[in-house]
């Protein structure tokens, strides 16, 4: 993404239009546009070609091909593609990129503090024609996503979630309590920040369903919101749709129970269970 921008830039300062960078490749501007919105991978000859064109020295050029022969290798995950759809493969990416993911969940529990069990069942009423071992990968997947909470330079997840994550009985009541003590684990963790909405909290502005918010180290990155329905996802990185999703989630975390109190929620709603 963050050279594709570049490649904008750049064509931009050289006052390259999309018809003329377009022209260079023998190819039609659309291909252009979705090189600078990261929506295809870098060809190397064709960067070679626009970085010639917008008159780019060849050690500049040189610089630009090590790092697009970097950003085109695959990720960890691609040994999951069997079971991981190409418009989640994004997300996987952004996941592992962000320093911040704030997150909010109206039905289940995030990806990334589910327990074993608890993502098992899940899947498996998502997945109801997998056989055991395709849950057994999309289960794994699942669980090394988790790696990156670890990681010295691992994002800081902030949940909101809504109370009724709680009372759907994924999995039976021993699989609910071991989630519920997994997440009371998980808020000791610095980088981790939970909260509920509770019923008596009323309506909530986010109450339209779940999304996550990423935010990146890297200063060319905007902020990018994620939203799923049942067959696909959008990415959305408008300043506008972005800025309407954060003040969403302000206003829910003014609703929801304050963090230093989430734990004792938690030990609540275990009893309960």
């Amino acid at each position: 993404m963050v050279l594709g921008m570049r490649l904008r830039d750049l064509r931009e300062k050289a006052g390259v239009s999309y018809d003329q960078a377009a022209r260079a490749l023998h190819v039609n501007q659309t291909t252009v546009r979705r090189m600078e919105k990261a929506e295809v991978g870098l060809k190397l000859p064709y960067v070679e070609k626009l970085l010639q064109t917008y008159g780019a020295e060849q050690e500049e050029v040189d610089a630009f091909l090590s790092l697009a022969e970097d950003a085109n290798r695959p990720g960890w995950w691609h040994r999951f593609r069997d079971v991981l759809p190409d418009w989640f493969s994004l997300y996987v990416s952004l996941e592992g990129a962000a320093s911040r993911i704030r997150s909010y969940e109206p039905h289940f529990i995030p990806g990334l503090l589910q327990t074993e069990d608890y993502a098992r069942a899940l899947l498996t009423i998502g997945f109801p024609q997998a056989d055991t071992k395709e849950l057994d990968r999309r289960v794994a997947l699942r669980m090394e996503r988790q790696e990156l909470l670890t990681r010295p330079d691992g994002p800081h997840l902030w949940v909101v979630m809504d109370e009724p994550v709680f009372r759907l009985p994924i999995g039976g009541p021993d699989i609910m309590r071991a989630q519920v003590d997994r997440l009371i684990e998980a808020i000791q963790m610095p980088n981790v920040t939970l909260q509920v909405v509770p019923f008596t909290a009323g309506p909530h502005p986010g109450m339209g369903g779940p999304f996550q918010l990423f935010r990146f180290h890297i200063p060319e990155l905007p902020d990018i919101v994620y939203t799923e329905g049942l067959t696909g996802a959008a990415y959305l990185d408008e300043r506008a749709d972005v800025a309407a999703y954060l003040e969403a989630l302000d206003r829910m975390g003014t609703q929801a129970t304050p963090a230093r109190r989430t734990e004792a929620f938690l030990r609540e709603i275990r009893k309960e269970l």
